[in-house]
């Protein structure tokens, strides 16, 4: 393995993370429950599929809102990162399918569990970190150097 030095930006990585706690922490103080995205991200979807009998809590709009407003923020200070994918559309498909499933049956996805859930040192954030984690490092593993 090798380290691509030239594309290592601490102070980027650095700041990322600080504002990822620092709205997590917000967030938690200011409505009382965990950042967690993949539930964040359902309430709307939620509202959809029963009509028009449920509307999206207000917050959780201003929140997703927020993620998709937050490249084009960070794009007047630096330019955005290249994204390359090398596994195509079906590949995207079933990896955000996976995630998808991965998140209802951990009850929560990775922000909820990683960023929230070991910072409240919760037992069954760390059991589900280890298993995500895990299963990321296997899969990685099996992709690259097995097939």
């Amino acid at each position: 393995m090798t380290v691509a030095w030239n594309l290592f930006t601490p102070w980027a990585s650095l700041a990322g993370g600080l504002l990822i706690g620092l709205a997590s922490a917000l967030y938690v103080l200011g409505n009382g429950r965990i950042a967690g995205i993949a539930g964040i991200v359902a309430s709307p979807l939620r509202a959809l599929s029963s009509g028009a009998r449920l509307m999206p809590e207000r917050k959780h709009l201003l929140f997703i809102g927020g993620l998709l407003l937050s490249p084009w923020i960070w794009r007047l200070f630096a330019p955005l990162p290249a994204a390359t994918v090398d596994v195509g559309v079906v590949g995207l498909v079933v990896a955000g399918l996976l995630v998808g499933i991965g998140a209802r049956m951990g009850n929560g996805c990775t922000s909820g569990h990683g960023v929230c859930g070991l910072s409240r040192l919760s037992p069954r954030s760390m059991v589900n970190v280890l298993a995500f984690m895990g299963a990321g490092v296997v899969t990685v593993f099996v992709l690259r150097h097995v097939l």
